[in-house]
């Protein structure tokens, strides 16, 4: 029998390299559902393609829209709105494998929804583990879920360790995730206060989203990624250390208690990490280039400094703090991001922002809080950040 996905944030560039993934693998998956925020233009052209049974968009008019695109093209793909649509496709039965790829904490929701109810998860959406913490791996343990990371360092590591969680513990001495640096890598420090949102969006190597790609230019991304890996793979802060190489060809690394080093390698393309992820424990073809030694460059590494990227540095700060502190710090981060994208404050402010947040929202949660606890503390810590872009734009 083949596959049955569905496909959370299926216009952003996870969703889309996962339906190129799909397509040429027809014998193996069918698309079940698709979901967009805003590019109704674009998931009515998914949908043409893949016919799902069912599309979830943000709001009513954006329902309205795709509900004619798809009359007019004679499909019967059921619309439904809003978030609790959103759960409610991740956790049907009819789901086998849900493609978490939606942006920031407004993803928690369902992929709390697919985790409970035992679905197949592929994480792309890192804010659900940086938000939901412990929360959301206990949601994943007692719903039966099998959690495969598709960020490309989180899917790295995982590549490099044996299907046998158990021993993982026994094996690792530490583990270290790989940064391009971003396009600021050697850019004068004094001159990134007048970086513009379109620089900030060319990055590199990769091809992102806008905030996303905002997030590798602060080295944010790389801290969400450290407090990801610390909820994936069971490790103490200490034990996940970030080099810079801005090749990107070796994805994340393993380092063994017997001082041997697991890497895993490729082409910076993420239909690599979603092929694995699709297939597991098997491989497919993922339509990404081979990897050509004989045209490499030399593979070089760098330490991140605290005075170029001091954002990647709140990571270490915010796992060791109170539960709860590592959603302060997303929630300001997307805030600030959004207000740097607008136009609104400068990119250095974003840093400010965040730490700024940070010190003054302690989040005060219990052992035993819940997912309407940190979706309460995500909306004060959003309202905090709203109140300091104010002041650094005036």
């Amino acid at each position: 029998m083949r596959q049955r996905l569905a496909i959370l944030g299926s216009t952003g560039s996870i969703g889309v390299s996962t339906l190129d993934v799909v397509a040429r693998h027809p014998d193996r998956y069918e698309v079940f559902g698709l979901s967009a925020q805003r590019r109704v233009d674009l998931l009515l052209a998914q949908c043409r393609q893949f016919r799902p049974r069912i599309a979830v968009v943000a709001t009513e008019a954006g329902a309205a829209e795709l509900r004619r695109g798809l009359k007019d093209a004679g499909l019967a793909t059921e619309v439904l709105v809003g978030p609790e649509a959103l759960c409610q496709m991740a956790a049907a039965p009819e789901v086998d494998a849900v493609m978490a790829a939606i942006v920031g904490a407004a993803g928690l929701p369902a992929c709390m929804a697919a985790a409970r109810a035992g679905k197949r998860l592929l994480l792309a959406n890192k804010e659900a583990l940086v938000v939901g913490g412990g929360l959301f791996m206990r949601a994943v343990a007692e719903g039966g879920a099998t959690l495969l990371p598709i960020d490309s360092e989180h899917s790295a590591i995982f590549q490099c360790l044996p299907e046998d969680r158990r021993t993982w513990a026994q094996r690792i001495d530490h583990i270290v995730l790989t940064a391009s640096g971003g396009p600021f890598r050697q850019r004068e420090h004094a001159s990134l206060h007048d970086v513009t949102p379109e620089q900030a969006v060319a990055h590199p190597n990769w091809v992102m989203g806008r905030k996303i790609s905002v997030d590798s230019a602060t080295m944010m991304n790389k801290a969400l990624e450290v407090i990801e890996a610390r909820w994936l793979f069971d490790l103490e802060p200490e034990r996940i250390r970030v080099v810079i190489h801005p090749q990107s060809i070796i994805h994340s690394m393993v380092v063994c208690r017997d001082a041997s080093v697991l890497a895993q390698l490729g082409t910076p393309d993420m239909k690599v990490p979603i092929a694995y992820g699709l297939a597991f424990p098997e491989r497919i073809e993922s339509g990404a280039a081979s990897l050509d030694f004989l045209q490499l460059a030399a593979l070089t590494f760098e330490a991140p400094e605290r005075s170029r990227c001091p954002g990647l540095f709140l990571a270490w700060d915010a796992l060791r703090a109170g539960a709860g502190t590592t959603a302060v710090l997303n929630a300001a981060n997307e805030e600030a991001v959004a207000a740097f994208l607008a136009g609104t404050i400068a990119f250095t402010a974003i840093h400010k922002v965040n730490a700024h947040t940070l010190e003054a929202l302690p989040p005060g949660l219990g052992a035993d809080h819940t997912l309407e606890d940190l979706l309460d503390l995500d909306r004060r810590a959003r309202a905090l950040a709203g109140r300091l872009i104010k002041e650094l734009s005036a």
